[in-house]
């Protein structure tokens, strides 16, 4: 990207040289891996399976998390690594996000230390992949009504019912689920080899085609007592997965914009009609500079909250401020970025229209934009309008 681009206002002194170096690794893994192939892997709707291994090399599984061989870097760094693999794809993002802010941070917050020891080094080293189960087919905004089961049968237990929209799911070789007992909602590690685990992928997609997307079964699938995450009782542990999970979004979906308006930036300033350079025509120019305004401001709600987030804590409803704003400003930077390409904005060739695509995803999916609304509304009033 043209560095007047990346430093229109010198976001880069605002970050630390350990910070650059981590944002800077990544952005070359993605240029030399991601980018040539993307468009492809996007238009056969696959996902290689020795990204893993090798996203485990780069360190970016877990990263933000203390211990059994994760790195350990401050949720600053996180975000920017999120930033550059959502560049690449928010599919790619979205495999690294559900691995290490759902799948290994239920895990490190809430499991045993024998669950910790056994799954979490294997999980950052992109060994073994791990997926989240809470989402279900009738439940995704009100995840309270979740209707998958765990009963008791003598020292054990028994689990049944279905998860929807799971990304990593047919990959993963664990899952976290969350299911109703007796004490209330309860997560359990499971590992997807158990008899009557069963996960198979939802095709025909039109968004995030480079992700595996799956629905899981669970048939009587028996673990035993010591399966259930014990530090996790009632929507707190989930949705606590959930937060960790969205500030990853909150830059990454910046991640996603930028490298929309790096495309269409490009093609303005080659493309030539009536005499000249569509870039010096004034409507082009407009939607360029409203554009990068746009932005920069999600950036820099990004970077404040992930300060907020180093520096002891960032609230549930800042989280929703910065998903809200930066993924609905997103969408709308990748929409008026195709119109500046014109009809080669359809093809993979260009990163804009796919991007659009999957941000119709991420829109939906770690609440909606409607949900949002609401926890904001209920911040703002002290009255829920959930119900």
């Amino acid at each position: 990207m043209p560095q007047h681009v990346l430093d229109l206002l010198t976001v880069d002194a605002l970050l630390t040289e350990e910070e650059r170096a981590i944002r800077d690794t990544v952005r070359a893994f993605v240029d030399k891996r991601v980018r040539p192939e993307i468009g492809q892997w996007f238009e056969d709707g696959t996902s290689p399976k020795e990204l893993a291994g090798e996203l485990g090399e780069l360190g970016v599984f877990g990263m933000h998390l203390e211990g059994y061989g994760c790195a350990g870097t401050n949720a600053v760094s996180y975000g920017l690594a999120c930033m550059e693999l959502e560049a690449g794809d928010s599919g790619l993002r979205s495999m690294v996000s559900v691995q290490g802010s759902l799948s290994m941070y239920s895990i490190w917050k809430y499991g045993s230390e024998e669950q910790k020891q056994e799954w979490l080094p294997q999980l950052a080293a992109g060994l073994a992949i791990g997926c989240f189960g809470l989402t279900e087919p009738d439940f995704g905004s009100n995840p309270s009504g979740l209707r998958t089961t765990a009963v008791r049968r003598g020292g054990d237990w028994v689990l049944n019912g279905s998860k929807m929209w799971i990304t990593n799911g047919s990959a993963a070789a664990v899952a976290t689920i969350w299911a109703r007992t007796d004490e209330g909602i309860r997560g359990f590690v499971v590992p997807t080899a158990t008899p009557g685990f069963t996960a198979t992928d939802v095709h025909h997609k039109l968004s995030l085609r480079a992700s595996i997307t799956s629905a899981i079964y669970l048939d009587d699938v028996l673990l035993p007592a010591d399966a259930m995450l014990p530090r996790a009782q009632g929507l707190s542990g989930p949705l606590g997965c959930l937060s960790e999970a969205r500030f990853g979004i909150i830059f990454g979906a910046m991640g996603a914009a930028r490298d929309c308006l790096d495309s269409a930036l490009g093609y303005a300033t080659s493309r030539v009609q009536f005499d000249k350079p569509i870039a010096a025509f004034q409507l082009t120019q407009a939607k360029l500079a409203d554009m990068s305004v746009e932005l920069y401001k999600g950036v820099l709600l990004a970077l404040h909250l992930g300060r907020l987030k180093d520096n002891g804590g960032v609230r549930p409803e800042q989280i929703s401020i910065g998903k809200l704003n930066n993924v609905r400003e997103a969408i709308e930077i990748a929409r008026t970025c195709r119109t500046i390409l014109g009809g080669s904005g359809i093809t993979t060739e260009y990163s804009p229209l796919r991007h659009a695509s999957n941000l119709e995803s991420v829109l939906t999916y770690e609440g909606t934009s409607e949900v949002h609304q609401l926890a904001l509304g209920q911040a703002l009033t002290g009255i829920s309008a959930y119900r």
